[in-house]
């Protein structure tokens, strides 16, 4: 050939087959990411006929990057932090002992429970937004959760390098001049490293890039403000990689996070999704191609005991923590279905253990075996949600020990005034449009009593004096403690929109009188729930132009020397 086109030829056989392998995972009803693996297995090395390169491709793929608030983390941390460590704890112990009948050593246990202890961000995004769960308690504290799992192995990415020699690595693949340290100058030089880059991404990076971006977007230029948002994350990457000797995926993780907390976050996401979705694909492809499909006839019990240990050790661990932190079954059995796959750190993390002598080959593959299986059946693992929690509430001594009866937030405290329980509102939801709707209730003295299953913010509202429940309010018990048979309202302020029927029939059936207001953001659920005669319904984009129009008109309307104010 005239010239080398390994890059396009990479990308173009990448793309175009994890387009067509896609497509057909869509239409078998399964993750598109399953069919991306696939295309990534077809093309690599393991697999006869065409091989891309795998090199090239791996490093295209680590500007995938991964992008969260640190207010997602906030609004949440009390059970999501020690929640997420704790079963990080769980998995990792778990398949340390597992390991160990497999002959491995500790070093290589750790790495591998680490690996399975961590779910995929991409997958858990997308399924959670493809139920609409995303913006509700339970989508909530599933980002949350996640969001500490991806910090906790940001550490472990840090740390495994320099610590690779005393856990029985290879020595030539440890960082030069290592073997030289002791392991406390070794920690200390990691730390200082790190903490520089930290200090600068957070400091700097969170002064200079939103002002940078605004002065891009002030030349009305949505080219440049493109190539500035792209420019910025992939500088920083390879930044922090050069000079402070962080990977280059580490580099991405915190060019998202400071993308995000940047006033123009919304718009610089939006600008550059395309590409990050371009660079999602290429990270799953490369994925696949390191796969080795022998791996499931060579170990078959070893490939099905990883996928037990993804799908339900780790998964029962999360179920109980949360239930343990008094929250509903239903947020135990979502944040357990959420976690119950593994995928970008777990690839990371265990190409960095194989390249650094501290985890066997064979461990690369069993770990990328059980993500392929465990995110081709993520699917099937929420579908079981409703129907194994139908089975517990059926034996109701099960349903009273796990959804933990004398909850105290469960319950009104006797001190609130009777007075302020007849012919108030119930309020369902207390986020950022139950909020608003709550602070004008105050403001007018209206009796109101909120339901929201985010227990921090249940108990922010009782020490301000609002009287308020834990639950979900798709359950009786949660609406009678709010005393609905007695309301004059219920106000449904939650974006979960799937239990907006139930609540209102329960409603209905304590209290037939009772007038309902529902929040809506599809114009078909808007029109399904008036005909169903759902009370009044408002939606989204509806009331935003109602609102924009009456502002407009009454500008017009006005005198000539008010408008020209």
């Amino acid at each position: 050939m005239p010239h080398d086109v390994t890059l396009i030829t990479t990308i173009a056989a990448a793309l175009g087959l994890a387009l067509i392998m896609g497509f057909i995972a869509a239409r078998l009803k399964l993750p598109v990411l399953v069919g991306y693996l696939i295309a990534g297995i077809i093309i690599g090395p393991a697999t006869p006929g065409f091989v891309a390169d795998v090199e090239l491709s791996t490093q295209l793929a680590e500007i995938v990057g991964l992008h969260f608030s640190l207010d997602d983390l906030l609004a949440v941390r009390r059970i999501s932090l020690p929640g997420a460590l704790v079963q990080i704890t769980v998995a990792t112990l778990l398949c340390i002992a597992v390991a160990a009948l497999w002959g491995w050593s500790l070093a290589a246990g750790l790495v591998f429970g680490l690996a399975l202890s961590v779910a995929s961000t991409v997958v858990l995004l997308r399924t959670l937004e493809s139920r609409g769960l995303l913006e509700t308690v339970n989508g909530r504290i599933a980002v949350g959760w996640l969001v500490v799992e991806n910090l906790v192995m940001v550490l472990v990415l840090v740390l495994l390098p320099p610590l690779a020699l005393w856990l029985g690595g290879n020595p030539n693949a440890v960082p030069e001049g290592a073997e030289n340290r002791s392991l406390l100058t070794t920690l200390v030089l990691t730390f200082g490293q790190v903490s520089v880059f930290i200090a600068l991404m957070l400091v700097v990076g969170k002064r200079l890039f939103p002002w940078l971006l605004w002065q891009i977007a002030r030349t009305g230029s949505r080219e440049l403000f493109t190539l500035c948002v792209i420019a910025a994350a992939v500088g920083i990457a390879y930044g922090s990689a050069e000079l402070f000797g962080v990977s280059f995926a580490l580099g991405a993780f915190f060019a998202g996070m400071v993308m995000r907390e940047s006033p123009l976050s919304y718009r610089a996401a939006e600008e550059s999704l395309p590409l990050r979705d371009a660079f999602s694909v290429l990270f799953f492809v490369s994925v696949g191609m390191l796969f080795d499909p022998g791996v499931l006839t060579r170990q078959p019990l070893q490939v099905i005991t990883v996928v037990l240990i993804i799908i339900f050790g780790k998964s029962l661990a999360a179920f109980f923590l949360v239930l343990l932190f008094r929250y509903p079954l239903n947020t135990a059995l979502t944040v357990s279905a959420s976690l119950a796959q593994i995928g970008e750190f777990s690839f990371i993390l265990a190409n960095l253990g194989v390249s650094l002598g501290v985890l066997p080959t064979e461990g690369q593959s069993l770990i990328l075996a059980g993500a392929i299986i465990s995110i081709a059946l993520n699917p099937l693992v929420f579908h079981a949600i409703e129907p194994v929690q139908a089975w517990i509430r059926s034996r109701s001594k099960l349903a009273q020990t796990l959804e933990r009866p004398d909850d105290p937030l469960a319950v009104l405290p006797m001190t609130v005034d009777l007075n302020r329980l007849t012919g108030h509102l119930v309020l369902a939801g207390y986020g950022r449009v139950g909020r608003r709707i709550g602070e004008a209730l105050t403001e007018k003295g209206i009796p109101f009593v909120v339901a929201e299953e985010n227990r921090e913010i249940v108990e922010k509202l009782r020490e301000s004096g609002i009287p308020a429940v834990s639950g979900d309010a798709s359950e009786p018990a949660v609406l009678i403690q709010g005393h609905v048979a007695r309301a004059r309202m219920l106000v449904i302020a939650t974006p979960d929109t799937l239990d907006v029927r139930r609540m209102i029939e329960i409603a209905r059936t304590l209290n037939p009188r009772i007038e309902t207001v529902v929040r809506t953001h599809s114009e078909e659920e808007a029109v399904l729930l008036e005909k169903e005669n759902a009370g009044k319904v408002f939606m989204g984009e509806h009331e935003l132009a109602v609102g924009m129009i009456r502002h407009v008109i009454e500008r017009f309307t006005a005198a000539p020397s008010s408008t020209n104010k």
